[in-house]
């Protein structure tokens, strides 16, 4: 494969951009089991029973065509979806040490220079569809894990949903206290996981091995082209093998590349290989469990054992996607899609720990609305698909765009290696999309709703600018006029900020006109949100002196940083300026947003950017700045 040259790829700042010793490679590798594959690990719960049924028909047999016919796709969309698209190139396109859908988007951007329509939308659908598939993970996850107790004995079907959702409210429940204290015990849980499921998988390969020919891709193959609809049908829950595939790059700055790819290659991949086709010995030699061929695949001793394992790992694969959500909404905001929304550190020592309490009840109650909807996950999977298919699209176009462009392979090589992963990822979005009926709406609907959203918050935004900017007064002539017929002088510092330094900010411009005074010294601060995870101390802060009373300051940080005002003002401080935090005050305009015929938005649009607008953090808790030394002058504005 060809290589990029290494000038044309970013420096990681994550755990790859120093060499790492064995002990702190092998610790960062036994983490990423914990964490990056609790998604994809349990998905043999349910999606060798799923594809089965699906590739038997409304009849629902099982036969041995559709067996080996669902081997053989599971195994090779494991190779090319996970093993090649993912751990092979995509871990490969870091933005500074961090991946994932918006990380990836960004790199796009750098890559061409500018953020265009078509990479902008790509990111939006992606962030959207992702969202989507962590309100299904939860609820698809736990029902799965639960159910096994109906293999036992079906006098415990009446309690699967009401104890599914008593689990679920727990998991929501203590996000607050943040995975710290509870993650050192994911990696163990997850690991002895999948020791058990290829343990009982090759056990039931050796007393079957005829069931290893389905790694001829011609069974998948002819598969596909001799049932028409229902191969197409089978193709979508083939695909529930491979969810959890994004959280490999999510999570790439926390345990870097070459961690997450020794756990996938030397343990993950095996076991799941091991135990998927152990369920498909168990069918070939047993049809009739096709009830639930995973639990089957355990002696009744150690059923109930294997339920509260599952159970644990798919709490586990839940609480990925959840602080998964929690990133991903944080770098949303940061690179303008969303609006503000409180973020709590949860650790002192990582920063991409994070709780956000708005986020994690909207997902709580999403989910347990699933679980009483679908009350299933054999009635989940079918929504599941959908979401999932669509994010990996997105990353595969988002890829193209990053190894043409920025790692600056020739157009046919490029084209070469992503065209098949291209058509494979179609064909799984095409696939999935025929279950729409069946529940893949959901996260349609889900993933527009939040198209809409961060769509019109961006327009709504862009639009606001616009107008504000007719009416703003530029700084440098109020600069001069200010020195020419000067106001009353009041000692002390006063921070403006605004979004352009170019114009004085609407705080300003209020304070000298109502209160006619002038502090003695005077900060414009903008703050800018750059296209990359984190910014350098030595590139955090821009220092530029306009005059005796005026100097201009800007304060740049990535879209994984939370902005924190007074530790960069301390960085500014080690440059030259001179400021003491008790005699300063900073002024904030907060803006009363009204609706507006000739916005150039519909009415319906006009509502929801103030909705958003309305519900958003303030800036002074956002920024964290010291609530003591904020003063807000409010202002309405329409949109």
């Amino acid at each position: 494969m060809p290589q990029a040259p290494r000038s044309e790829i970013p420096a990681a700042n994550g755990p790859d951009a120093l060499p790492l010793s064995p002990r702190a490679f092998w610790a960062l590798t036994f983490g990423s089991i914990g964490v990056v594959y609790g998604d994809i690990g349990t998905s043999p719960l349910y999606a060798l029973r799923e594809a089965v049924l699906a590739a038997g028909g409304a009849a629902g047999l099982v036969t041995e065509a559709a067996i080996y016919g669902v081997l053989s796709l599971i195994f090779w969309s494991l190779l090319f979806v996970v093993t090649l698209k993912y751990v092979v190139i995509l871990l490969r396109a870091d933005n500074n040490g961090e991946g994932g859908t918006l990380a990836l988007t960004a790199l796009a951007f750098r890559a061409l220079g500018r953020r265009t329509p078509f990479v902008l939308a790509l990111g939006i659908v992606g962030a959207s569809m992702f969202y989507g598939s962590t309100l299904i993970t939860p609820a698809l996850s736990v029902l799965s894990a639960v159910e096994g107790l109906t293999i036992a004995t079906r006098a415990f079907q009446p309690y699967v949903l009401p104890l599914t959702v008593v689990i679920l409210v727990a998991l929501f429940s203590v996000q607050s206290r943040g995975t710290a204290s509870i993650s050192v015990l994911f990696a163990p849980i997850t690991i002895i996981w999948f020791i058990a499921i290829a343990i009982a998988g090759g056990a039931e390969i050796v007393a079957n091995p005829s069931v290893l020919a389905a790694i001829n891709p011609a069974y998948g193959i002819g598969f596909l082209f001799h049932n028409g609809i229902i191969g197409l049908l089978t193709l979508g829950s083939v695909f529930l093998v491979v969810t959890g595939s994004e959280a490999l790059y999510n999570d790439l700055g926390h345990f870097g590349r070459r961690p997450i790819q020794t756990a996938w290659f030397y343990l993950v991949l095996p076991a799941l290989l091991l135990n998927y086709f152990g369920q498909g010995a168990l069918l070939l030699a047993r049809p009739e469990t096709i009830e639930n061929p995973f639990y089957l695949l355990y002696p009744d001793w150690a059923l109930y054992p294997m339920v509260a394992l599952a159970t644990a790992a798919t709490a586990i694969a839940s609480q990925a996607v959840i602080t998964g959500a929690y990133s991903i909404t944080r770098q949303a905001m940061q690179l303008g899609f969303l609006p503000r929304m409180e973020v709590r550190h949860t650790s002192e020592a990582l920063a991409g720990q994070i709780y956000m309490p708005r986020v994690n009840w909207l997902l709580l109650t999403g989910v347990l609305l699933l679980v009483f909807m679908f009350r299933s996950s054999s009635e989940l999977a079918a929504a599941y698909v959908l979401a999932v298919a669509t994010t990996a699209w997105t990353a595969g176009l988002l890829g193209f765009i990053v190894i043409w462009k920025l790692w600056r392979w020739p157009l046919w090589a490029a084209l070469a290696l992503m065209i098949p992963l291209f058509v494979m990822d179609s064909s799984f979005v095409l696939a999935s999309t025929l279950e729409i009926v069946e529940g893949a709406w959901l996260p349609v609907l889900v993933g527009a709703a939040l198209v809409i959203m961060m769509y019109t918050w961006r327009l709504g935004t862009r639009l606001l600018a616009l107008k504000t900017r007719r009416v703003e007064v530029p700084f440098e002539p109020l600069i001069k006029s200010l020195e020419a017929k000067p106001p009353h002088i009041v000692p002390g510092t006063a921070v403006f900020l605004t979004s352009d330094p170019d114009f004085a900010p609407t705080a300003l411009l209020h304070n000298l006109k109502h209160n006619k005074v002038l502090h003695e010294h005077n900060v414009i601060l903008t703050i800018v949100n750059e296209d990359i995870p984190r910014v350098t101390l030595k590139d955090r802060v821009q220092i530029e002196t306009i005059s005796d009373k005026f100097m201009r300051l800007i304060l740049h940080f990535g879209f994984m940083e939370r902005p924190n005002v007074p530790k960069a003002l301390a960085i500014a401080r080690k440059q030259g300026w001179q400021f003491d935090i008790m005699s300063t005050s900073f002024f904030l305009s907060r803006r009363s947003v009204r609706p507006d015929p000739r916005s150039g938005m519909p009415g319906w649009q006009d509502g929801l950017y103030i909705f958003l607008a309305h519900n958003a953090d303030d800036a002074s808790s956002y920024f964290q700045l010291p609530t003591d030394r904020v003063v807000e002058i409010g202002t309405q504005v329409t949109v």
